[in-house]
C-alpha cells in the first residue's frame, strides 16, 4: 500500500483509535442518518399526525386487551393477544403481568417501524440505517433479555433453586476467556477438520501465498470428462463444501463421478496486507485453473463460485470471455453477487464514512479482524444469532450444543487490508463490476461477455446475499441461466444434503441464453416448485454439460512433490 504523508496519516490513526472505542462503527454515519431522518421528521407534519394516530390506536388496544384480560381471570388462553411474535410463544407469556409487557414491547416496536420508514426526503441508506438502530436497540430492551421480566427464565430458577443462574454464571466466565484468549467456542473441539469434518480423501496439489489446491480422490471407476473447481469466499473456511460425509457437496460431487478440486484459501495475517484484488484472480483462481488443466489437459472445466469466490469467478469469467479463453465448459454460483446496488442488510454497514473507518483501522493491523465481521453478521439477526442465545446460555443455564456447520461457523478468517479495501470500494460502493467499469489486466471486463451456461443458487432467507441481488446476472448477461431458489439462508440454503424428510424446497427455471428478462417476482411465479434439496439437480445439470466419462486422472501435478494429504495446512490456520 502507498505510504501517506505524515498530516494524512495523523488523519489515519484518529479514525483508528476512534474505531478502537465505537466497535469499528463510524459514530459520523449513525449520525448522519439520525439528523436526516430528525430533520424531515419535524418538516412532516402529516406523518407525525399518522404516528400520534397510530400511538391512539395501539394504546386502546392495549387496554382493550388489558380489560379482557382482568375479565377473563385464569382463562388466559381465551383472550388473544393483538400482536402474535415467535419470540413470546411459551405460555408463560400469557400469565400477568407478562402477557402486558411483552404485547407493550412489540406494539412499541410497531410504532417505531412506522416511524422510522415513509419519512418524505430521508434517503433510502439512511432511512435503513435508522431503522435498523431502532430494531437493535428495541431487541436490546426486549423483556425476554431480562430476568426479571421472562417468565421462562423465572420458572427455571424457581425449579432449580437457582442452580441454572449459577451454571449461566460460569459459563459467562468461561466465555470471557476465550474471548480474552481468542479461543475458539465450547464445543468446537468436536469438529476438527481432517478428523470430524472435512474429511473427503485428497491431495494439496499446489501451494502458493494466497491458496491451497485440493485435488480430490476419486471413489467411483470413471469420471465425467471434465473435472469441477470450486472456488470458496476468503471470508470463510472452504470446508463448509467438505462438512461431516453426510452433508458434504465435496463427497456428493465425487460419489457422482466427478473429478473435484477445491481452493483452500490462506487464512491472512499482517504479512498479507498487500495482498489485493488482483493477487487473488491471478495467485488464486487462474493459478488454480492452470494446475487443474495440466491434470486433466485438453479439457475445459466446470467452475464452481460460492459468495465473495462466485464474484471473483464471475469477475475471472469476464476476463476470459473478453481475452477469448475457452478453457471454461460452465460456471455455477452460490449465493454470489455480481451486481451490488442493491446488497440487501450487509449494505448498512457500508458507505464512504464506515469504509474510510475500516480503512484506517487496517492500515494498522493489517487485516479485518474476523471478530469484526462475525459481529456485522450477528446484529443482521440479533434475536437468533445473539439475544436467544445469550438468554439460553445465561439465564437457563443450557449449554448450546454445536453442530459442524456452527462449529464450522466459528472457525472465521480475516481478510487482507487491500483487498478487503477494493472490494468494498470498487464492487460494493461504486458497483463496478455490474458497470462494466471493473479492470483486469488494466482493461475494463463486461457481464454481458458471458456465454457460458451457468448455474445460479439463491436462497430465500440470506442476508448477506439476497437472491434477488443474486439474480440480476439475468439482467446482466445473456447466457443460458438455469436459477434455483432454495429454502435456507446464506449457509444453510447451500449445505444442503438430500435427506429424507428434510422439509426442504427449492424453485428451478431456465433462462435459454438470449431468452427474454424475467424480474424476480415473475421468475418466482413461473419456476416450478420441487420437494428436496437441488444438490441433485445441479449435479445432473453438470452431468448433461460434460462429456463421456473416462478413467479418473492422475493425483498431483506432474513431476511436482508431494504436498500432502487435505485437508492441508492453510485451513488449520487461526
Amino acid at each position: 500500500m502507498t505510504e501517506e504523508a505524515p498530516a494524512r496519516h495523523l488523519d489515519t490513526l484518529a479514525r483508528a483509535t476512534l474505531a478502537q472505542f465505537t466497535g469499528s462503527l463510524s459514530p459520523a454515519a449513525l449520525l448522519l442518518a439520525w439528523q436526516d431522518w430528525r430533520l424531515h421528521l419535524a418538516a412532516s407534519p402529516g406523518k407525525q399526525i399518522e404516528l400520534v394516530q397510530l400511538a391512539m390506536a395501539q394504546a386502546q388496544s392495549l387496554a382493550g386487551f388489558y380489560a379482557q384480560r382482568l375479565a377473563a381471570g385464569a382463562q388466559r388462553a381465551e383472550v388473544p393477544t393483538p400482536v402474535q411474535d415467535r419470540r413470546f410463544a411459551a405460555p408463560g407469556w400469557r400469565d400477568w403481568p407478562f402477557s402486558l409487557w411483552h404485547q407493550a414491547f412489540l406494539l412499541s416496536e410497531q410504532w417505531w417501524d412506522a416511524a422510522t420508514h415513509g419519512v418524505a426526503g430521508v434517503s433510502p441508506h439512511h432511512e435503513k440505517l435508522v431503522a435498523f438502530w431502532a430494531r437493535q436497540w428495541l431487541d436490546m430492551a426486549s423483556p425476554g433479555n431480562q430476568l426479571a421480566t421472562n417468565p421462562v427464565a423465572l420458572k427455571q430458577t424457581r425449579d432449580e433453586h437457582g442452580l441454572n443462574l449459577l451454571r449461566g454464571a460460569q459459563r459467562w466466565l468461561q466465555d470471557l476467556q476465550r474471548l480474552a484468549s481468542h479461543s475458539p467456542p465450547e464445543g468446537t473441539e468436536a469438529f476438527r477438520p481432517g478428523h470430524e469434518v472435512a474429511v473427503t480423501p485428497g491431495r494439496v496439489v499446489l501451494r502458493n501465498r494466497v491458496m491451497e489446491l485440493i485435488q480430490y480422490q476419486p471413489s467411483t471407476p470413471t469420471v465425467h470428462a471434465e473435472p469441477v473447481l470450486l472456488v470458496p469466499a476468503w471470508i470463510m473456511k472452504y470446508y463448509i463444501l467438505d462438512l461431516s460425509p453426510h452433508n458434504s457437496l465435496v463427497r456428493h460431487l465425487v460419489d457422482h463421478g466427478h473429478t473435484v478440486f477445491c481452493i483452500s484459501w490462506k487464512n491472512p495475517g499482517e504479512a498479507e496486507r498487500d495482498l489485493g484484488m488482483d493477487d487473488y484472480l491471478d495467485q488464486g483462481f487462474f493459478a488454480a485453473l492452470a494446475a487443474v488443466q495440466r491434470i486433466v489437459p485438453r479439457t475445459p472445466v466446470h467452475a464452481a463460485g460460492y459468495c465473495l469466490g462466485g464474484t471473483l469467478l464471475a469477475i475471472a469469467a469476464a476476463a476470459m470471455a473478453r481475452d477469448g479463453d475457452d478453457r471454461l465448459a460452465t460456471t455455477t454460483f452460490f449465493a454470489a453477487q455480481t451486481d451490488f446496488s442493491e446488497p440487501g442488510e450487509l449494505g448498512l454497514f457500508i458507505d464512504d464514512s464506515q469504509v474510510s473507518l475500516l480503512e484506517a483501522q487496517m492500515s494498522e493491523t493489517g487485516y479485518l479482524d474476523s471478530r469484526q465481521m462475525a459481529g456485522a453478521f450477528q446484529m443482521l439477526r440479533s434475536y437468533d444469532l445473539l439475544w436467544s442465545r445469550l438468554v439460553n446460555s445465561y439465564l437457563l443455564g443450557e449449554a448450546e450444543t454445536l453442530n459442524d456447520l456452527m462449529a464450522w461457523n466459528a472457525d472465521a478468517t480475516r481478510m487482507p487490508a487491500r483487498m478487503h479495501s477494493q472490494y468494498l470500494r470498487r464492487l460494493f460502493l461504486d458497483d463496478d463490476l455490474s458497470e462494466g467499469r471493473y479492470p483486469v489486466g488494466g482493461r475494463p471486463v463486461s457481464l454481458g461477455s458471458l456465454r457460458w451456461p451457468s448455474f445460479m443458487v439463491g436462497t430465500e432467507t440470506d442476508h448477506v446475499a439476497p437472491w434477488r441481488s443474486v439474480h440480476k446476472l439475468h439482467f446482466l448477461s445473456p447466457a443460458e441461466i438455469t436459477f434455483v431458489l432454495t429454502s435456507g439462508g446464506h449457509n444453510a440454503g447451500i449445505v444442503n444434503p438430500p435427506v429424507a424428510g428434510s422439509h426442504r424446497h427449492y424453485r428451478q427455471l431456465t433462462r435459454p441464453a438470449d431468452g427474454a428478462y424475467l424480474a424476480p417476482d415473475e421468475w418466482q411465479a413461473a419456476a416450478m416448485l420441487h420437494e428436496g434439496s437441488w444438490w441433485p439437480a445441479w449435479q445432473q445439470w453438470l452431468a448433461t454439460h460434460s462429456g463421456p466419462q473416462r478413467k479418473p486422472p492422475r493425483l498431483g501435478l506432474p513431476g511436482s512433490t508431494d504436498l500432502g494429504a487435505a485437508p492441508g495446512h492453510y485451513v488449520m490456520e487461526r
